[in-house]
């Protein structure tokens, strides 16, 4: 196993009623006292990274092999949950990753598992973009790794946190009452009716000539009410391990949505972060992968994590787009305290990208600036503030590098800028110092609001900083300025 360095370290179980337990650990032994339901809970001391040790119980087990470091905890859906063996067929950095192993200092856990080495055969059945970014982080860091997964596809970010987590959640449940109010239920039931007719006489035609079945349509959850599912997954594949010292999440989830009625995914995030943290008894960072996955050009495909990212493809129509809400939605996550996204537009696309190598040394380079502390510029330009002088607006950035950058085209472009009447045009851009975008458009005297990369592809949004890390979609309607 790995036990999380630098904090005190949570170790528990059961015994009989009244029974002391005690467990050495580093020439130390601490000793604790099981409740009348038998449960115990000791903390044994802080630790440096290093091993291997042994944990012995006294009159018990000796658990041997045991390493300190960080551990890693990866959660979400089938973008997490994936298998590195799967995805290497398509992914050579990645074969070579699981090739390379065992990594003697890199250990595996699964939600239904033990803990087990880092050899090729148990590599390739485990998460292909937190073993990606586990390996990329204890090769720069030089300290042990553990890495637990716990990921089931195609689900909502509303299963895997608690009823109590929910109800917790200011905000989610006024959201969830207001739902309440836009709905009718009588009308829901009535298309459910209706649309399960249709169903049944599909699925007796499916067997008739012995094909599959159609889906059945899912019930609709009355409005104003938690749905029962709420919490199932995180029962299933993260409470046994909360409390286990950990060093931060790696969440990737989001095409799932919420399923909850009302609620949206950057509420539900934040209901859902804060949920973990207090369970956990532990204020850790949270990483996650931005969604939509891909979309957007790189400022170099020939690196290694952009070699599938989406060709630069110039704007063909001179309409603007309407801000595409999820997108942003998505992006502002990282506006939840010590929380941070790991950005994907030039990654590669698609509901499965298949450069998770790609994804997980881009979630590694991230951790190493905004965890670690390292100095690297782990994210691309970000919204700080905006302000209207003159008939035009200014928007200053943060995580701009060395710089604000354009490439690819022949002049910087992806803003969309309006006025009092909602309009949305194309805006004329200019770079202004190292961190500011200045726009206007003839037809806007007056503009209130602005956007950029808010459509799902924006292959021709082309502004960088001069790493090469790409701009952030943003919508100022939409935006909480940075303090």
């Amino acid at each position: 196993m790995v036990l999380q360095r630098g904090m005190p370290i949570p170790v528990w179980g059961t015994a009989d009623a009244g029974e002391e337990v005690t467990v050495t650990f580093l020439g130390t032994e601490t000793t604790a006292t099981a409740d009348d339901k038998g449960a115990w809970r000791m903390t044994l001391p802080k630790a440096k990274a290093g091993g291997p040790h042994e944990l012995a119980f006294k009159d018990g087990p000796t658990y041997k092999d045991v390493l300190v470091g960080d551990v890693w905890l990866g959660s979400g859906q089938s973008n997490m949950a994936g298998g590195a063996g799967g995805y290497a067929k398509r992914d050579e950095v990645l074969k070579g990753i699981i090739d390379a192993g065992p990594y003697p200092t890199l250990r595996l856990l699964k939600s239904k598992g033990n803990w087990t080495s880092s050899d090729p055969k148990n590599a390739a059945g485990f998460s292909a973009i937190l073993l990606s970014f586990g390996v990329a982080l204890q090769q720069d860091l030089k300290v042990p790794f553990g890495l637990r997964v716990g990921a089931v596809g195609v689900t909502p970010s509303g299963r895997w946190l608690t009823r109590e987590m929910l109800e917790a959640d200011d905000d989610a449940m006024a959201m969830l009452k207001a739902a309440k109010g836009k709905q009718n239920w009588p009308e829901m039931q009535k298309r459910h009716e209706a649309a399960l007719v249709k169903w049944k006489a599909a699925a007796a035609k499916a067997k008739e000539e012995e094909k599959r079945a159609p889906r059945q349509p899912r019930a609709p959850q009355q409005p104003g009410t938690i749905p029962g599912y709420v919490g199932n997954l995180y029962q299933a594949h993260i409470a046994s391990f909360t409390g286990y010292g950990i060093r931060g999440v790696l969440w990737d989830q989001g095409e799932s949505g919420t399923q909850l009625p009302g609620i949206d995914q950057y509420t539900t995030m934040g209901a859902l972060v804060r949920g973990w943290r207090e369970a956990w008894g532990q204020d850790f960072p949270w990483l996650y992968v931005q969604k939509p996955s891909g979309g957007g050009p790189a400022w170099d495909r020939t690196r290694s994590e952009n070699r599938m990212a989406n060709q630069y493809a110039p704007r063909t129509s001179q309409s603007a787009p309407k801000p595409y809400t999820y997108r942003v939605h998505h992006v502002n996550i990282n506006q939840q305290p010590d929380v941070a996204i790991v950005q994907s537009v030039d990654l590669g696309s698609g509901v499965h990208p298949l450069n998770k190598s790609g994804y997980g040394a881009r979630a590694a380079l991230v951790a190493r600036g905004f965890e670690y502390e390292q100095d690297v510029v782990w994210s691309g330009p970000r919204y700080k503030s905006h302000q209207v002088k003159h008939g035009k607006i200014h928007v200053d950035f943060e995580h701009v590098g060395s710089g604000l950058a354009w490439k690819h085209g022949d002049k910087p472009f992806g803003f969309i800028i309006a006025g009092e009447d909602g309009v949305h045009h194309w805006a004329e851009v200019a770079i202004e110092d190292r961190d500011t975008i200045v726009l206007h458009h003839e037809k806007v005297p007056a503009p209130t609001a602005a956007a950029y990369g808010i459509e799902k592809d924006r292959a021709y949004a082309n502004l960088f900083n001069k790493e090469g890390l790409p701009m952030a979609a943003f919508d100022t309607e939409w935006q909480t300025p940075t303090p």
